[in-house]
């Protein structure tokens, strides 16, 4: 992790949008939860937000510094905390090119999986790469996830499947979290799918996660919570709670893919357990809406995958909230069925393809996913005394960030006070199909 900055003066924004007054989540999201005020800028000193009052204190403090300061004039743009990304797979090789083209001719996610594609191939892919080229890889991509706005994230493991190729993929997301200025959280995740070697010894592969995988990662305190992908045709309710149950006998916090592509008690599931969040939730039932609504798990939305998968439909996200579960927006960037980080990008197809408003959006993208990763008393929102994770954006009101569909909006980005991204990288580019996001080709 990068020193804390020195001083730091914030002037000049169009508005600055501090979140929720108090830390913790949000189940019914008001403008008022957003913290919208203009006429104020932002000091920060030795990383943290040191005050938020109008322009003059703040100019009058940048002068009194005993020591040369940095005034940032934000030119009549708009100020947020750094938007919180809830549930990546980023540590991964190749992109799956393949599985796009395929599924266009109408070749199913499962059918995909069940042929060696989908998850698969990228494990095939990840067990050979070297861990150089994979660290080069990912922190390319964190640098430009940065360039989006995002100033903390979740990882997840989950495509190596055994024991050394799991730790393997969280040594490389620990060695990320000590070098970038990114906020990271590790999630183990080694019940993403069954890999080919046990494919007709589905009770060895969950023992070797309870008995091996776990006990492993523990040991080495390489992840904060433990996820498994309670789906048909992956991990049934009874797999995920035996592994969920023996991952919180050893201290993680829970999580779960649950109910993506059909209905399975997966979110009554994480109610009933306790967990964090259920993410994903594309066919949660209303007995599950009623579940999570009751609970303090996250309904963690993922829109940008289902639309890249052609669906239909989205998670109910109205349903949910009107219901008062607390909802998050996440990215899902991972190499098959979501390749993109871009979190304001979710939050505008939370706003059109969802029916979220653009303040709940808002606050599904901070204060809601820094709670789902168990960041909501310092990350999502801008609070004195917290930490200086703040995005400057080219845009002058809240409401953009949910509309311009999918342009590059972010000025600066700032991560404990620093600049976590150099001018320039990002989206418009570096792209994510080449360049240094992708392996070479061969």
């Amino acid at each position: 992790m990068a020193e804390r900055s020195g001083r730091l003066a914030f002037v000049n924004a169009s508005a600055v949008a501090t979140g929720p007054r108090e830390p913790g989540p949000v189940r019914r999201p008001t403008w008022d939860d957003v913290g919208v005020r203009r006429g104020v800028g932002v000091g920060v000193e030795d990383g943290c937000v040191a005050l938020i009052a109008p322009d003059d204190e703040i100019g009058a403090w940048y002068h009194s510094a005993p020591v040369p300061a940095t005034l940032v004039d934000c030119g009549g743009r708009l100020v947020t905390p750094g938007l919180v990304d809830a549930h990546t797979h980023a540590v991964f090789g190749k992109p799956r090119l393949e599985d796009q083209a395929r599924r266009a001719q109408g070749v199913s996610y499962q059918a995909l999986a069940a042929a060696g594609g989908g998850i698969l191939s990228t494990v095939a892919d990840f067990r050979v790469r070297p861990r150089d080229e994979l660290r080069e890889l990912a922190a390319a991509r964190l640098e430009a996830i940065a360039a989006l706005g995002t100033t903390a994230l979740e990882i997840k493991s989950g495509y190596g499947l055994a024991v050394e190729a799991e730790l393997k993929q969280l040594r490389l997301i620990a060695w990320l979290r000590e070098r970038s200025p990114l906020r990271i959280v590790s999630t183990f995740l080694g019940a993403h799918e069954i890999p080919g070697e046990y494919r007709t010894r589905r009770d060895a592969y969950v023992r070797l996660v309870i008995e091996e995988m776990l006990p492993a990662v523990a040991r080495e305190a390489l992840a904060a919570y433990c996820d498994v992908f309670c789906e048909p045709g992956v991990f049934s309710l009874e797999e995920s709670e035996a592994i969920l149950a023996s991952a919180a006998g050893l201290g993680f916090g829970l999580k779960l893919h649950a109910d993506e592509l059909e209905p399975s008690g997966g979110a009554e599931l994480a109610a009933r357990l306790g967990a964090v969040s259920a993410d994903h939730l594309g066919a949660i039932s209303g007995a599950g809406i009623e579940a999570l609504s009751a609970s303090g798990t996250v309904a963690v939305l993922l829109p940008g995958t289902l639309t890249f998968l052609g669906k239909g439909r989205q998670a109910p996200a109205r349903a949910l909230l009107d219901a008062g579960a607390i909802v998050a927006l996440a990215s899902d960037f991972n190499p098959g069925s979501s390749p993109s980080a871009n979190l304001p990008l979710m939050m505008a197809l939370g706003v059109s393809q969802a029916r979220l408003q653009p303040e709940e959006a808002f606050i599904a993208a901070t204060a809601n996913a820094a709670h789902a990763i168990g960041l909501s008393d310092d990350r999502g929102r801008l609070a004195v005394g917290g930490p200086a994770d703040l995005a400057v954006w080219n845009c002058r009101d809240v409401r953009e960030l949910a509309y311009w569909f999918g342009m590059p909006l972010v000025w600066r980005t700032y991560a404990a006070g620093r600049p976590c991204h150099a001018p320039g990288v990002g989206i418009s580019s570096a792209g994510y199909a080449a360049g240094p996001l992708s392996p070479p080709l061969p």
